[in-house]
């Protein structure tokens, strides 16, 4: 393999954290810090290290990613042959889901982060940064988008979930496992997925989406609201398969008239049906009273699809989820 040139951009999170005068850790190191710790990154690539935000990623924003997006839109257009986006594990499957969407062409984009803060035992920050540089840098990680690597696995944005608090193996895609996984210091990609449709980033931020878990007994009084709080459409995480109460189907028809409604699953994994059960409530009822189904996207993520979709106009919401039918 050719030596490569990455663009490495940090945005904070556990990786960048040392302890704080405060009590616990905060986002302390830069890009050149998290770089300059890893002396094997340099038999990787050449590396611009820039640092866009010090934030711990709950703090982040769609905008941010956005952004995000955009400077390696640049870096590409200027020769970059990979790039590495470093933050916080409790948003990583939002963020890559965000660069996957925004980032088009076939050069490799890599999230990555930590599970334990830099000054800990065992941190894994270092070996996270290394696997994942191997990864963007690789002929094998092309036309895959954007790719999540953690603990030596490799996964695909639009799959990957953080399944644990405190585990550094806390990353899985429980819909379709993990791509592949770096061993030996070189990636191994054991499956492919095809890129979908790309937005973009030009566009600018997306608007606000609500997002809500539907649970046992809840009527969906609040969904009556939403509009006037200034959501442009939202997100209802059925059960199972996609349903929701019987008595709170007209509800969800009302919000429909008013903004788009899209419907997916509370469960961990698996396709929200569209034409199994129909019930009162059921996934069909709620499609026919206009909501749009999210197919195999978590509900985090058909947040982020469908607020980027709108960025073009409510009409262009059910073409955006057709492909993740």
């Amino acid at each position: 393999m050719s030596h490569r040139r990455l663009l490495v951009l940090s945005l904070g999170g556990t990786i960048t954290m040392l302890p704080a005068a405060t009590g616990g850790i905060a986002p302390t190191l830069g890009a050149a810090d998290l770089v300059n710790a890893v002396p094997a990154l340099g038999d990787v690539a050449d590396i611009v290290a820039e640092s866009p935000a010090r934030l711990p990623s709950p703090s982040l924003r769609p905008g941010h990613l956005v952004q995000v997006a955009r400077r390696i839109e640049e870096g590409f257009a200027a020769g970059m042959d990979g790039a590495v986006v470093i933050q916080g594990t409790d948003t990583i499957e939002e963020s890559a889901f965000i660069l996957d969407l925004l980032v088009g062409g076939d050069r490799p984009v890599v999230v990555t982060g930590a599970m334990r803060g830099a000054d800990a035992p065992g941190a894994d920050g270092p070996a996270n940064l290394l696997a994942a540089a191997r990864v963007a840098a690789s002929d094998e990680a092309t036309g895959l988008g954007t790719l999540v690597v953690l603990n030596d696995e490799i996964h695909a944005a639009r799959f990957v979930q953080k399944t644990s608090t405190t585990l550094p193996s806390t990353f899985a895609s429980p819909l379709a496992g993990p791509l592949g996984l770096v061993a030996e210091g070189r990636p191994r990609i054991l499956g492919r997925v095809a890129r979908l449709p790309v937005l973009s980033a030009a566009a600018g931020a997306p608007p606000e989406i609500a997002l809500i878990r539907w649970a046992m007994g809840e009527d969906g009084r609040m969904l009556a609201v939403l509009p006037g709080l200034g959501y442009a459409g939202a997100v209802i995480e059925g059960m199972g398969a996609g349903h929701v109460p019987a008595d709170a189907a007209q509800a969800i028809e009302d919000l429909a008239t008013r903004i788009p409604v899209v419907l997916a699953s509370r469960s961990a994994a698996g396709p929200v049906f569209t034409e199994t059960y129909g019930y009162p409530g059921g996934e069909i009822d709620l499609i026919r009273r206009g909501a749009i189904p999210a197919g195999m996207l978590s509900g985090l993520k058909a947040r982020l699809l469908l607020g980027l979709a709108l960025r073009g106009g409510a009409g262009t919401a059910a073409a955006a989820f057709a492909p993740y039918q």
